[in-house]
Order: structure tokens, then C-alpha cells, then sequence
């Protein structure tokens, strides 16, 4: 008896779900977005749901975008909410909480909501809107009603009266008309509207758009060219391309800078003339490289906790050390293969990143899984303490890709490489399993292909602070990590300064320096140091001290002048550079030249 009953509530639940999903599915969903007047920054948006027949319905707006990892409360931008129904009379509505509205729509046949968006920040991360073009970052525009994220629907945009382009990732209907899957989907899809430059070129038998605004010093044919060849380099670490079309956003900007991923597209930033030195034009392209290796890594190959996104709060993972930095280890790499690098530049910003992350007090404080789990309040929120107290899941995850790729090609003498990670990853849980993988199942993968256990290595480099010996690592390659400053005497003052109206203002103080041990703090005027008038290099002033002594320096903190110790220290910073090893092996040159793709070591 007992058995029927719990059949008849499991058939029950089952029943109404069932009910609930094929009244979903029998919906219709559209939006509506324009900008009548777009000096005054505002997108005006209408949604129109038919067929939901509900007492009510929730109307919400994300608060983060994903891809970039802060609660950004996009609904302080909302203002006008207003809903009626199919007759245009108008239903009740309130605000329930942060982000939702409630709509009591007794069961109308049709609901229409309207709203208008204040968008007047340029990021990749938000959404854009100025006489001279619009820029929509989805989750900060559209909102969703609650329940039907999964309903596909369809999108008009009317662009203000002379602007004739709109370039975007959602498949178009018709001129200006878009259709698209699920709100995922939409909100994944930023728009590009005005009339900007279009330019366009097949890489892996698969069109690319690259829409282009603001006037970049570029040359057309050579950014095409190269922007080619980091795709193409691109797909031949996994073997396909799962994209039939892809739109690259560009905007060229008197100051900025970075990207956003999306599923089919990406939001790229950089100054009008980055293009303009050799420096600048590859910082570019490790720029367009990093976005695109997203296309794989991240929108499908993905750690559990980013997909489905819950909208409404953080999605935490302790996992982005691989999903970006990872990324940021094939940003400059697939440079080097697309010929953009030369080897030795490419090594370069190698001992760059590891004497960047070496140098940060707080690469011995946090630990990068810790970096990665605690970006939704530290990475975006940075402050004068942030390099004593943090790291870069960037940088520090883009070291320890260098250190699984050579551990894997020591291992199978130079015949895997982190290529393959990656591939067998990629097909495994995205196209195999089609769900996000754990810590555990990464760490599984690693040791499948390196043939060893990797606990020590998860725990002293994933989750703990430990100094990695380097020269193991890289030995395999031939190459041998040096510190430039390894018998260095100079003094370590420890404290940022800049002046400001005339004042010398200390801006930040390093963990374990001198200014860190005598007391300085930030937000200090600097008047003398041992008795002489602080004017101009703090360094002037330190040229003649020995290290172990200790000077007075004579600061105003909130207007009361006091004198503090400061004790001269040996600069311990690191300066690295690599340095072949003599007489290499045939197995070390084997590896040098596939790592870097070159004929010679």
C-alpha cells in the first residue's frame, strides 16, 4: 500500500513538471530593443510574453556577466518599468527585491513589459550607448522571465535613425531580426550597432566578421592576415572548430583595454595606436588569441560550477588557475606558432610572468585555487594591499600550464604535449559527456598523460604556496631559469610614491621592506628624509645609505608630522631571463623545437 502511495505522489510530481514544461514550451517569447535617443545613454527595451497565462510573472535582470567574475548589480541601471497586457491595459507591478519585478498578470493571454537602460560605461564587461554607436552586453540589458530562460524566442532592434550595422554572434531572421535558442544564448551575444568598420576573412573554412570602432592605426590586410593565422593555430589543438560563423568586436579607445568571451564572439578593447609598435601590435594579438582559445576552453570545455549560470548570485569555482590561466599560457604561445613572436621574445614574457608572480608578496600568502575560488571579491576589487594579500590566477595558472606541459613532454619524450590535455579534455566532458569536469577529474587527466601521481604538485602549486624548483621543469627544454639580481646590493625602499599637489603621497608598501618594517603608510606625505626636504626621487635621497642602518623619515599622517625608522634593506627581488644549457640533448633540443615550433634551438 505503502508503495502505491509513493508511486502515486512520484507519478504526481512527474505529471505537473511534465505540465509545467509543455506550458512553458508553448510560449512565445520576444524582445524588443531601441534607442530613440542615444546622447542621452538610455536603451529602451519591451518584452512581450504570449501564452504564459500565469497570476504572475518575475521579471529578472542578472547581476553579473559571466566570463567576469564581480556582482555588478546591473538593475541600479533600470528605471520605467512599466507592464500591460495584450489590450494595452496596464497590469500591476512591483519590485520584489534587488533585481526582479513582479508582474501580476492574471492569466493574460500576452504581457508586455517595458523598461529603459542607463548604459554609459564602455567596458567588454557592460553596455555602451553614445551618439556615435551602441554597444549591448546582454545580461546587463535584458532581463528574463523567471521560468522561461529556456524558451527560444526572437529579437528586433531598431538602431537610431542613420545607423546601418548591427554585428553580433545571434543568428539573424531578416535586416535587424535575430532568433536565439535560450536566454543563455541572448544574454551571450553582446551587439555592436552604428557604423562601424566590417571587415572579414575564412580561417578554418569558417567566415569571421571583425567589426571595428573608433579609428585604430591598423593596416587592414595585416591584421586579417595575422588574426588568420592565431585561428587557425587555434583549431589545431583541438582538431575542429565548433563555430559556423564567428564575430570579433573591436573597439579601438583612447584608453582601455582586455576582453570578454563569448559562445560564438568575443568583445576586444585597445588603445587606438597599440597598433603602432611591434610590442603593441602582438600585445594585441595575444589579446585576439586569448578571447578566441575561450571559444573551447571555458564556453564548452568548463569547470562544473560555470554552467548552467545561476544569474542571481556567484557561481564559484576553484578552478579558474586553469580556465584563464591556462588560456593566458596559449595567448602568447599561439603568437609564437602564427610567426607574430620571434622564440626569443616569446621566452621573454615566459621569465616575465615568473619574476611577476615571484615579486608578489602575495603569491605566498594565497594560494591560486584560493585566487581563483576568491575573485568575486578580491581579483575585481583590488586596493593598495591587494599584491601583499593576492595573486594572479592569470599569471600564476599560465606558470603552472608551463610546468604540466613539461612535464608531460619529459615524460612521453617529447611526444604529448599540453596539446593533448587539452584535446582529451575537450572531447571527454564537453563533446563526450557534455557536463563540466571537477578538480579531481583534471588532476586524473594530468597524471594519465605525465604517467605519475600529481598530489605534490596540486598540493604545494594548486594549493599552496611553494616556490616551484623551475630549473626541473625546464631542463627538459635545455633551458635554465637565472636571476639576473642573484648578487645584487642595492637597498629596498619597499614603498610606491607619486606626487600630488605638490606632496609626496605614499601610494603602497610591499610586504617585508624597509618602508613595510620602519611603519610607512599609505596615504602618507613624505616631508624629509634625515633632515632634508622630500622634493623630487625618493631614490635621491636613499643614494647614499648602507644597507642595515636605519633613517629618519619625517611624514604628515592626517596633518600630525612624526618621525619614523627606516631600516635600508637588501633588494630581493628577481629579475629572471633564460639561458640555454650547454651541449643540449637530442630529447632537449626535440622538445625546445615542438614546444616553440621552430627548426632551431
Amino acid at each position: 500500500m505503502l508503495k502505491q502511495k509513493q508511486f502515486a505522489v512520484l507519478f504526481l510530481i512527474a505529471f505537473l513538471f511534465f505540465c509545467n514544461v509543455a506550458a512553458t514550451l508553448a510560449a512565445d517569447l520576444q524582445y524588443f530593443l531601441s534607442m530613440p535617443e542615444p546622447h542621452t545613454h538610455y536603451f529602451e527595451v519591451e518584452i512581450e510574453l504570449s501564452g504564459a497565462k500565469k497570476k504572475h510573472i518575475d521579471y529578472k535582470m542578472p547581476v553579473w556577466a559571466p566570463g567576469s567574475y564581480l556582482i555588478r548589480e546591473f538593475a541600479k541601471n533600470v528605471e520605467s518599468f512599466d507592464a500591460t497586457n495584450k489590450a494595452g491595459e496596464a497590469l500591476r507591478a512591483e519590485k520584489i527585491n534587488k533585481n526582479t519585478w513582479r508582474v501580476y498578470s492574471n492569466k493574460s493571454e500576452t504581457v508586455r513589459v517595458r523598461y529603459k537602460v542607463y548604459a554609459y560605461e564602455l567596458s567588454v564587461r557592460t553596455s555602451y550607448l553614445d551618439a556615435s554607436h551602441g554597444y549591448v552586453n546582454g545580461t546587463s540589458v535584458f532581463m528574463y522571465p523567471e521560468g522561461y530562460q529556456h524558451l527560444n524566442g526572437t529579437l528586433e532592434v531598431k538602431p537610431y535613425n542613420g545607423w546601418s550595422k548591427i554585428s553580433t554572434g545571434l543568428k539573424s531572421t531578416g535586416r535587424f531580426t535575430y532568433t536565439f535558442p535560450d536566454y543563455d544564448i541572448l544574454a551571450d551575444s553582446p551587439l555592436e550597432i552604428g557604423n562601424h568598420e566590417v571587415l572579414t576573412f575564412m580561417a578554418a573554412g569558417v567566415p569571421h566578421e571583425v567589426a571595428l570602432y573608433g579609428q585604430g592605426n591598423f593596416e587592414p590586410e595585416r591584421l586579417l592576415a595575422d588574426m588568420k593565422k592565431v585561428v587557425e593555430e587555434a583549431v589545431k589543438i583541438f582538431g575542429e572548430l565548433p563555430v559556423d560563423r564567428y564575430v570579433f568586436i573591436v573597439h579601438n579607445l583612447l584608453r582601455g583595454g582586455g576582453g570578454l568571451e563569448h559562445l560564438n564572439s568575443t568583445t576586444l578593447q585597445t588603445t587606438y595606436n597599440s597598433y603602432n609598435t611591434e610590442r603593441g601590435y602582438s600585445g594585441f594579438m595575444g589579446l585576439v588569441a586569448h578571447e578566441y582559445f575561450h571559444l573551447w576552453n571555458v564556453k564548452r570545455l568548463r569547470p562544473e560550477p560555470l554552467g548552467p549560470f545561476n544569474y542571481d548570485a556567484e557561481n564559484y569555482t576553484t578552478l579558474l588557475w586553469f580556465s584563464e590561466g591556462f588560456t593566458s599560457y596559449y595567448d602568447d604561445l599561439i603568437t609564437r606558432w602564427a610567426g607574430i613572436i620571434s622564440p626569443e621574445r616569446y621566452l621573454e614574457i615566459v621569465a616575465g610572468s615568473i619574476h611577476a608572480v615571484e615579486n608578489t608578496p602575495g603569491n605566498k600568502v594565497q594560494s591560486v585555487s584560493e585566487a581563483s575560488f576568491d575573485a568575486w571579491i578580491k581579483y575585481y576589487r583590488p586596493n593598495e594591499n591587494s599584491k601583499n594579500s593576492e595573486v594572479s590566477y592569470y599569471t600564476k595558472g599560465s606558470i603552472l600550464a608551463q610546468l604540466v606541459n613539461m612535464e608531460i613532454m619529459a615524460a612521453t619524450k617529447g611526444e604529448k604535449s599540453l596539446d593533448d590535455l587539452m584535446r582529451y579534455m575537450y572531447d571527454r566532458y564537453y563533446k563526450k559527456l557534455n557536463r563540466g569536469f571537477t578538480e579531481e577529474e583534471l588532476k586524473e587527466a594530468i597524471e594519465k598523460l605525465a604517467g605519475k601521481k600529481m598530489d605534490d604538485f596540486f598540493r604545494d602549486y594548486v594549493h599552496g604556496t611553494k616556490t616551484p624548483d623551475y630549473n626541473r621543469y625546464f631542463e627538459a627544454a635545455g633551458l635554465r631559469l637565472v636571476n639576473l639580481n642573484q648578487n645584487s646590493l642595492n637597498i629596498d625602499w619597499g614603498a610606491s610614491t607619486a606626487m600630488a599637489d605638490g606632496k609626496m603621497i605614499v601610494r603602497s608598501v610591499n610586504r617585508g621592506s624597509g618602508a613595510w618594517e620602519g611603519g610607512l603608510n599609505v596615504n602618507d606625505e613624505i616631508v624629509a628624509i634625515e633632515g632634508r626636504r622630500v622634493t623630487g626621487d625618493i631614490g635621491d635621497h636613499l643614494a647614499g645609505s648602507t644597507l642595515g642602518e636605519k633613517v629618519d623619515v619625517l611624514v604628515s599622517r592626517e596633518g600630525v608630522l612624526q618621525t619614523l625608522q627606516v631600516p635600508i634593506l637588501q633588494d630581493k627581488s628577481l629579475r629572471y631571463r633564460f639561458e640555454r644549457v650547454p651541449n643540449p640533448t637530442k630529447l632537449q633540443q626535440k622538445i625546445y623545437k615542438k614546444w616553440l615550433q621552430t627548426e632551431s634551438m
